[in-house]
């Protein structure tokens, strides 16, 4: 997916949410809440208006660097004997 795609099914995506929050608006009434969700969904569209473009030489995904490796080893079962289990208490 491109930028332009991503960023186009996010527009579509608010626009959706905008109107869904307008039907929320003409259920609920001028709540304080309804009117955070209005604040929020203009904000974000807002936000997106002045996203522009990516930065150069981003290239989308996860980097390698980001990634941690969990070993299949077995944990060492020493490190809990001082652990207290909450289900202890439960009873």
């Amino acid at each position: 997916m491109s930028s332009n795609d991503a960023v186009g099914a996010t527009r579509e995506a608010l626009t959706t949410l905008a109107a869904t929050v307008l039907r929320v608006r003409n259920e609920y009434g001028d709540t304080l809440g309804v009117r955070r969700l209005v604040s929020d969904v203009d904000r974000l569209q807002a936000d997106l208006d002045e996203l522009g473009g990516p930065q150069p030489g981003h290239k989308p995904g996860v980097n390698k660097e980001d990634l941690l490796e969990i070993p299949d080893d077995p944990y060492d079962e020493s490190m809990w004997h001082d652990a207290q289990s909450e289900a202890q208490r439960a009873l």
